[in-house]
């Protein structure tokens, strides 16, 4: 038993579950790659005010969420908490945004970090695969995203989550109203913290998820009766587009997540089966958020899809993905000029394309038949001196048993034949 363990809220990813995590990593980034995304990666840390102008200082995520720390040079960094202010932050600096190609679309994978009493599907440490497309302001951009993510769900076999649809409209309607939904919260029985919360982003309040505070809310305005006709036509647009694609959406008028720089376009994939933590990813429009890090006007759109939360979806409709063996062929050695032999044939295979390993140790026959079993190959390949002398090894099928001997110089290219 070793003397330390992982920090708390923390997880491993060990064989064989890692191998479902790295299936959901691909099959999210997958519609992605097929859809002009480039990959992009960004550091793990980044300047505090980074995530306090971007994400806002207002957010539980800046305000108690995130892990902040100062170097030994005096600078004050923090964990990243989330992707979008990293990735833009990036594109930015290495002016992507100036190339002429606009919109410059970004698919990234990561861990991210939060301080949160941790609980099934919410830890300190979690993992996502998201998806930016900077400098464009288009409801059929919206709609692809939203699509892809659709797509990417329901290519792992899952049919029991839901989307949720809203507009959080832009500096033109949003003001107007703000100022009616703080007049109405104001009369609101609330914490000391949620009337703070009234004054600087009053839509946050809407997003509690306390029962005594929801129950308040009914009758509070919503922003669909306030917003101006430009982005009426533009939800509107948003949602044709998703319906000719055949997406399923629900609309959630009271949908804002968690984060200060949304406008328009909002919207969150839910999944039933998870329990409270049932958001398995979301994202929306943010066309300010570049001028709040000291860009240009670059209107942009993105999302986040928790991987580990898609995993805890995959149980919950009780899909097991079809992860293929992570070795083909087994090699035993009887002896040690058959372990120099067969050495050298797994490097073969291994050039040749062929995932192979080899029963290292010197252990005997049975337990390394027993090795080969385990590692799910579907062919062993024996040698011993008596094999060696006739220049073959012997060939076994693991599925059917059956035994085939084959000349040494041949093996790379049997076995190519069989695995075809």
């Amino acid at each position: 038993m070793s003397t330390f363990q992982a920090p708390k809220g923390t997880y491993d990813l060990i064989p064989p579950d890692s191998a479902t995590f790295l299936a959901v990593r691909e099959a999210i980034s997958a519609p992605l790659r097929n859809s002009g995304y480039g990959y992009i990666e960004t550091p793990g840390f980044e300047d505090v005010a980074l995530f306090a102008r971007g994400v806002g200082e207002s957010t539980d995520i800046v305000s108690k969420e995130m892990y902040a720390f100062e170097t030994k040079g005096g600078d004050r960094l923090a964990l990243r908490p989330e992707g979008t202010a990293s990735v833009l932050r990036a594109a930015l600096e290495a002016n992507l945004h100036k190339g002429g190609n606009l919109p410059v679309k970004l698919w990234y994978s990561g861990s991210y970090y939060r301080y949160e009493r941790p609980q099934k599907g919410r830890y300190r440490h979690f993992s996502q695969v998201g998806a930016e497309a900077i400098g464009a302001e288009d409801p059929a951009l919206d709609a692809e995203l939203i699509i892809l993510a659709d797509q990417a769900y329901r290519s792992l076999g899952l049919r029991e989550f839901r989307i949720l649809l809203n507009s959080l409209g832009d500096k033109e309607c949003r003001p107007v109203y703000r100022e009616a939904l703080q007049g109405f919260l104001r009369d609101l029985d609330l914490d000391e913290d949620t009337r703070r919360r009234i004054e600087i982003n009053p839509l946050r309040v809407l997003d509690d998820k306390r029962a005594e505070v929801q129950k308040q809310l009914a009758g509070a305005p919503m922003l669909r009766d306030y917003l101006c006709d430009a982005c009426k036509a533009y939800h509107e647009e948003v949602r044709a587009l998703l319906t000719a694609a055949g997406v399923v959406y629900e609309d959630d008028e009271k949908l804002v997540r968690g984060l200060d720089y949304y406008t328009r376009t909002t919207f969150e994939f839910v999944h039933d089966g998870l329990g409270s933590q049932s958001a398995v990813g979301g994202g929306g429009r943010y066309d300010g958020l570049s001028e709040m890090i000291g860009g240009p006007a670059l209107p942009s759109v993105g999302w986040a899809l928790g991987v580990d939360r898609t995993v805890l979806a995959l149980e919950a409709e009780g899909i097991e993905l079809a992860i293929p063996a992570t070795t083909s062929v087994y090699a035993v050695p009887l002896g040690e000029e058959a372990r120099r032999v067969l050495f050298g044939l797994v490097t073969e295979l291994r050039k040749a394309g062929v995932a192979t390993d080899f029963a290292f140790g010197g252990r005997g026959l049975k337990g390394a038949m027993k090795s080969a079993n385990r590692s799910g190959a579907r062919y062993t390949v024996v040698a011993g001196e008596r094999d060696l002398a006739e220049g073959n090894v012997q060939l076994k099928d693991m599925e059917s048993g059956e035994q085939q001997p084959v000349a040494v110089g041949d093996l790379v290219a049997v076995v190519q034949g069989k695995l075809a």
